[in-house]
């Protein structure tokens, strides 16, 4: 879906990270991908900032090989909240990766 571009990227970003579902994650590339950059830690940084936490879930971000990635909050709430929602983490990263990719 397209994002209409009068949107600041942040808000684009926020806006494309609403509709990753529960038990699932998305990457820093993909959103950037999606936005149509290469801005990965642009993403990131938009994550760092996001005001409209947990509406939008930054903590379903995480890097391109599976790896946890970072969070506003710490690395071990992003975990917690990842496994409240049946993603499993072990050794920070995302088991069974591929399967737990949202691919909207």
């Amino acid at each position: 879906m397209a994002i209409p571009k009068k949107q600041s990227f942040n808000e684009r970003c926020y806006a494309l990270l609403r509709k990753v579902p529960k038990g699932k994650v998305t990457t820093y590339k993909a959103l950037a991908e999606a936005l149509g950059t290469r801005a990965y830690r642009a993403v990131g940084q938009a994550m760092n900032r996001n005001p409209y936490a947990p509406k939008v879930p930054c903590h379903r971000v995480v890097s391109a090989d599976g790896s946890i990635g970072g969070f506003a909050h710490g690395t071990k709430r992003k975990i917690e909240m990842l496994k409240r929602e049946g993603v499993e983490v072990k050794n920070n990263k995302i088991v069974d990766f591929k399967n737990v990719v949202f691919r909207g």
